[in-house]
């Protein structure tokens, strides 16, 4: 019966978000004509990609009630890494594999320290987010320059700008990784914990859930989707930048938040988190057309965050 109601709350909210969407396509499309345009909307879909491909793992790490702030930095860091490995050392193939793993590993040092040294999930990651950040400044350095642009092989920008007819890969990219996760929210145990983690961390563990595991194992796809939108990014620049992925956790944070997810956990969904994300990206895309500064933008982003708790907020008690 609870559960029932909290998927009656999570789809009154997924429509109502998904209305918002709409509203917002139809207001840009009768301002600027080239709103609707197919490379408009293929420009878009490979703006949001990035959030939606990370976003699907950071929505169950929050619906456990958990943050994690280092996704921007783990970006940078595994981005400049895969751009000195496949630089010096190995094929691009091999590299990718190792530099998303160093994403990985730096999501399970975040879930070592909030579950094993009990410190808090927000300043844990906050750490992390600033050594991260501050690795891929020391590695770009060394190899002589700010970013590290030259001597990088041929296939270095393959994944990034890759094509499949019309269609450009990351897209599909991003449609495959929804679906897994999708398919983890509600047909896993990792999905169920998530939840039941969120709900009641205490009661959780009195019902025989390891949740310490659990959580580490959030934290280390957390940090994997992060590792992985890194190559693909700095694929794209094709040049390993230490500066990319900067304010790209609040992105990723305001996507989950208005797609329904509680900051407090319990409560969310992935295809929710889409819906947000194609929110702000729409929002973004058509401000840029209409030529409104970047300060705006980011008051108007504020607001909308605010906007979704305050509606997250007004709706939980309307169906209390």
């Amino acid at each position: 019966m609870i559960f029932n109601k909290m998927s009656f709350k999570l789809n009154v909210q997924k429509y109502l978000m998904l209305s918002i969407l709409l509203l917002i396509i139809i207001a840009f499309s009768l301002l600027t004509p080239k709103f609707l345009t197919y490379v408009n909307l293929r420009n878009v879909m490979m703006q949001v990609s990035l959030i939606i491909i990370t976003g699907s793992a950071v929505t169950l790490l929050m619906i456990s009630g958990h943050f994690d702030l280092s996704v921007g930095s783990i970006i940078a860091f595994s981005g400049v890494m895969h751009a000195l490995i496949s630089k010096h050392w190995a094929p691009t193939q091999v590299s990718i594999l190792i530099a998303v793993g160093m994403g990985g590993v730096i999501g399970y040092l975040n879930g070592l320290m909030v579950t094993k040294l009990k410190i808090t999930p927000i300043i844990a990651t906050m750490g992390t987010m600033y050594a991260a950040r501050g690795l891929a400044f020391i590695i770009a350095r060394a190899d002589g320059g700010a970013n590290i642009t030259s001597g990088l092989p041929l296939d270095f920008e393959n994944l990034g700008r890759k094509m499949i007819g019309p269609v450009p890969f990351l897209i599909i990219l991003m449609i495959i990784i929804v679906a897994v996760f999708y398919f983890v929210q509600t047909k896993t145990n990792l999905g169920r914990y998530s939840f039941s983690i969120g709900a009641n961390k205490n009661t959780s563990f009195l019902s025989g859930v390891k949740v310490e595991k659990w959580v580490i194992l959030l934290y280390v796809l957390s940090g994997l989707m992060a590792g992985f939108c890194g190559i693909i990014l700095v694929s794209r620049l094709g040049s390993g930048v230490p500066t990319i992925g900067q304010g790209f956790e609040f992105d990723v944070i305001i996507a989950i938040v208005l797609g329904g997810t509680l900051i407090t956990g319990g409560e969310g969904s992935v295809l929710g988190m889409v819906i947000g994300a194609l929110i702000v990206g729409f929002v973004a895309n058509g401000l840029n057309l209409l030529d409104v500064q970047a300060f705006y933008q980011t008051v108007i982003k504020g607001c909308i965050l605010l906007g979704s708790i305050i509606l997250e907020r007004s709706l939980k008690k309307k169906l209390a």
